[in-house]
C-alpha cells in the first residue's frame, strides 16, 4: 500500500500540477489531502476542481474554515493582512465550491496491515490551528495525542516537512505543496518561501514501513505571471519570493 499525502496547497495550482505529475510516477494507491486548499494563491478554482476530480479524502484546514466564514478569520488564526485574500478567494468560488469545502473532514483514520494505524489531521487531532514542530515539547504532544490509538500521525499546517518519533508513535508533517516555508512561522515575521513543493509518501508492506519526504521543483516564473494577472491582494508579497 502506497499513500501520497498532500497539504497546504493554498491556491498554488502550478505547484499542485508538479506534485501530481510526480505522484503519477510513484505507483500510488491513494491520495489524502491534509487541508488548506485554496486561499492565498492565484488559482483557487483550478485547485478545487482538481481535488474534486481526484475524489480523495480531504481534511479541513484552518484556512478552509476561514474561507467559509471570513468574518471569523481571527478565530481560525488568520493573520490580519491575509484577510483581504480570503475575501478575494471566496469571490472566485461558487456555492457548489463552498459546499464542497464544507464537506471536508476534521480527521481521517487509515488502518493498514501489520498493526499500522494512521491518523490524518491538519494541525493536530484536537484543532486545525495547533502547530506540531520538531521543537514541540513532549508534554504538549502527549496532550495532542491523548487517547489516540494510532501508531502514525500525519498533519500539515506548519509548512515544514517533519519526521519525528515520540515514544512508540511516529509523527509526520507532509510539508506544503504551495507554500514551503524556509523557516518556521513566527508572529510579526513574514514567511519566506522555498522554490519547491513538498509532499510525503507512506508505504507499508508486511515487513517494513517506509516514509518518503519528497521535494518537487516547479515553474516559479509561471506562478509569478499568474499572480500578476490575477489581481490577488497579496501579489506584492508573492513577487518578493523565489
Amino acid at each position: 500500500m502506497r499513500i501520497a499525502f498532500i497539504s497546504d496547497i493554498h491556491g498554488n495550482f502550478t505547484a499542485l500540477q508538479a506534485v501530481l505529475n510526480d505522484i503519477k510516477l510513484q505507483n500510488i494507491d491513494e491520495i489524502i489531502c491534509l487541508g488548506d486548499t485554496v486561499s492565498l494563491g492565484p488559482q483557487p478554482r483550478e485547485v478545487l476542481e482538481t481535488l474534486r476530480e481526484l475524489n480523495c479524502v480531504i481534511i479541513k484546514g484552518n484556512h478552509d474554515s476561514a474561507i467559509l466564514d471570513p468574518e471569523e478569520a481571527e478565530k481560525f488564526e488568520i493573520t490580519e493582512h491575509l484577510i483581504p485574500d480570503l475575501y478575494w478567494c471566496r469571490e472566485k468560488l461558487t456555492k457548489e465550491d463552498l459546499d464542497f469545502i464544507e464537506s471536508f473532514k476534521s480527521t481521517h483514520e487509515i488502518n493498514l496491515p501489520n498493526g499500522v494505524n494512521i491518523l490524518c489531521f491538519h494541525g493536530s487531532p484536537l484543532s486545525p490551528t495547533d502547530i506540531i514542530q520538531a521543537t514541540t515539547p513532549p508534554e504538549v504532544l502527549d496532550k495532542y495525542f491523548e487517547g489516540q490509538q494510532a501508531t502514525v500521525f500525519i498533519g500539515g499546517h506548519s509548512h515544514i516537512q517533519m519526521y519525528r518519533r515520540h515514544g512508540d508513535k511516529l509523527i509526520l508533517n507532509s510539508g506544503s505543496v504551495g507554500n514551503s516555508f524556509m523557516f518556521a512561522f513566527s508572529p510579526g515575521n513574514a514567511p519566506r518561501l522555498l522554490p519547491w513543493a513538498e509532499y510525503t509518501i507512506i508505504s507499508q508492506n508486511e515487513n517494513y514501513l517506509d516514509v518518503d519526504l519528497r521535494r518537487v521543483y516547479f515553474d516559479t516564473e509561471k506562478l509569478m505571471e499568474l499572480v500578476i494577472a490575477s489581481g490577488i491582494p497579496s501579489a506584492e508579497w508573492w513577487l518578493q519570493q523565489y
